[in-house]
């Protein structure tokens, strides 16, 4: 793994990557290496470092999602930015790659979401049930692929669990690649066609606003986006 080249932006107190579908932001049950631990031993090596080095999730993406994801190279930065997305300081937006087109070319979705830890993937139920939660997002259609997808452009309000992919399918709209939710196949790599597009904070000490973008993976499907501004 060469996580200089994955590297989007990066200072003395946070580094961003763009994430490879099938790259894990945390430990999981499969015991495969998560990302930090990679960015620990390559800063180490970059930077002569001795001693440990701090590498601090400030917020996560799915195993089978791409795109930029934050990471915090002090205790003092991942404080702040903790801080910082629990008051909401923290945009981020997605793009979909849909085999049907939304019943609206832009739409406001608030849904109720219950997680079934046991199968790992979320619901939309209603309202009052127990231990569901709201899940908000706006989406528009942005374009459309020579191969008949349709790319959703969507801003995240809440971030529940699978809350994209729940959302999206529910409306009839399903992610290219996602078995789970209800596609009709799955992509070459195991991963969807999900891909975190950017994100919009404060920085943790300069105080200034930061937007980080994604380029998108090198496949073809993206092939008709790749040029796209925000």
């Amino acid at each position: 793994m060469n996580i200089a080249d994955q590297i989007l932006y990066e200072d003395n107190h946070l580094l961003a990557l763009n994430k490879c579908c099938g790259q894990i932001v945390q430990g999981d049950k499969t015991g495969d290496i998560p990302l930090p631990e990679y960015i620990k031993a390559f800063l180490k090596m970059r930077d002569n470092k001795p001693g440990n080095v701090f590498c601090g999730v400030i917020h996560r993406l799915d195993r089978p999602v791409s795109g930029v994801v934050l990471f915090a190279k002090t205790s003092k930065a991942l404080s702040r930015m903790n801080e910082a997305i629990k008051g909401r300081d923290f945009q981020k937006s997605y793009w979909a790659l849909c085999q049907e087109a939304p019943p609206q070319e832009s739409g406001h979705l608030e849904d109720w979401l219950l997680r079934n830890e046991k199968n790992n993937r979320s619901y939309v139920v209603k309202a009052g049930t127990v231990n569901a939660k709201l899940a908000i997002l706006d989406y528009k259609l942005a374009g459309i692929s020579d191969g008949g997808y349709h790319l959703l452009e969507i801003d995240l309000h809440t971030g529940r669990h699978h809350q994209i992919r729940a959302q999206l399918a529910n409306i009839g709209c399903h992610i290219k690649g996602d078995l789970k939710y209800g596609a009709e196949r799955s992509n070459p790599d195991g991963g969807i066609s999900l891909h975190a597009r950017s994100i919009t904070f404060t920085h943790p000490v300069r105080k200034e606003e930061i937007t980080i973008v994604a380029p998108p993976p090198q496949e073809p499907v993206w092939d008709n986006f790749r040029e796209m501004s925000l």
